[in-house]
Formats: structure tokens, C-alpha cells, sequence
């Protein structure tokens, strides 16, 4: 209202009707139906439904860092796992096979340095991980992936490897589950 008690200057908004906002629910519903009746989700992550199971042989690892070979089976691991639903098994039972090698682990590369020129200290430290991964289905002997030198960076605050270690892994990981995928 103005100070002289005149309402013809308030501002008015307008609210969607109850009618019209259930009418919209109700829309989006049968949209839902329909569209859930033309598409099937299934699990299994995208494989053929004979691949089940894997077997993981440790990777060979080529570097000076024995801790990177137990992370990066552990990531395989729960990465085949969690995103293509496939159990462990022995080697001479399972449907497919990863081998693979730790190339290069390359550590405390500068990313970033103080912007001071009175101090050649960095704030950022970017590492770098190499492997060579091969996941090969046992009964054809078809590999669902094969990469040589797959290459991810990670980047950490001076002091914390482990953190950019880690991202440099999950990367590698999403690049294999997509890669595997992607034949399917």
C-alpha cells in the first residue's frame, strides 16, 4: 500500500491454480508410465550376460612405490565390482580376466607456484600414473579392453600424494568401466 492508504500501486503475483498444478503431476505420471513401458533398465552394467565373474591378477608394477600396486587392485577390485556388478573368482572359473602393469608413477611434478617472486616455493603438486590394462573375456579369448600407456594426473596440496594419487586412480577406473562399456 502507498502512504496515502491507495492500493492501486501494490504488486500482485499470480500462483499456479491447485487444479492446474495437479494437472501438471498428473502429466509427468503418465509420461513415466509411458516411457517406462517403452524402455527396459537392466543391471549387469552393460556386459553380455554370460560375464559374470573376473579374475584380477595383480598388476606388474614397473615403479619404485610398492604401495601402488595393492590401490590399484583394490580399485580394480571394487570398481568391477560396484559398476559392472561382477563377482571375484579363481582364474580358472571366472569369465574374464584383467592383467595389467604400472608403467610410470611419476611424483611432486610443480602444478603451481607462489605468485611472490621472493619465494620459488610451489602450492601445487601434480603426479602422474601410467598402466598398461588388458580385460579379456576367457572363453573367446576377446579382449573387452585393451590399453597401453593409459595416462591420468592428479593434482594434491604440497604434502598430500595420497590425494592426487587417489584422483589419478579414479580417473583411471572411470576410463576403464567406460571403456569396457563402450563394446557393449
Amino acid at each position: 500500500m502507498t502512504p496515502s492508504g491507495d492500493a492501486s500501486n501494490s504488486v500482485t503475483t499470480s500462483h499456479p491454480s491447485v487444479a492446474s498444478v495437479t494437472r501438471r503431476g498428473a502429466l509427468v505420471a503418465a509420461a513415466s508410465v509411458v516411457l517406462s513401458a517403452c524402455y527396459r533398465f537392466s543391471g549387469g552394467g552393460g556386459l553380455p550376460k554370460g560375464i559374470k565373474t573376473v579374475a584380477i591378477e595383480p598388476f606388474d608394477n614397473q615403479t619404485a612405490s610398492p604401495e601402488l600396486q595393492k590401490e590399484l587392485f583394490d580399485a580394480v577390485r571394487k570398481t568391477l565390482h560396484d559398476r559392472l556388478n561382477l563377482r571375484e573368482a579363481p582364474l580358472a572359473r571366472a569369465d574374464v580376466v584383467v592383467t595389467g602393469a604400472i608403467v610410470k608413477y611419476d611424483v611432486d611434478i610443480p602444478a603451481g607456484v607462489s605468485a611472490d617472486n621472493r619465494q620459488s616455493t610451489s602450492t601445487r603438486r601434480r603426479l602422474q600414473l601410467v598402466i598398461d590394462i588388458e580385460i579379456t573375456e576367457q572363453k573367446s579369448g576377446r579382449a573387452l579392453l585393451k590399453k597401453n600407456g593409459l595416462s591420468r594426473e592428479g593434482q594434491y596440496a604440497e604434502g598430500g600424494e595420497t590425494v592426487g594419487r587417489r584422483n589419478a586412480i579414479e580417473s583411471i577406473m572411470a576410463d576403464i568401466v567406460d571403456g569396457v562399456q563402450s563394446q557393449w
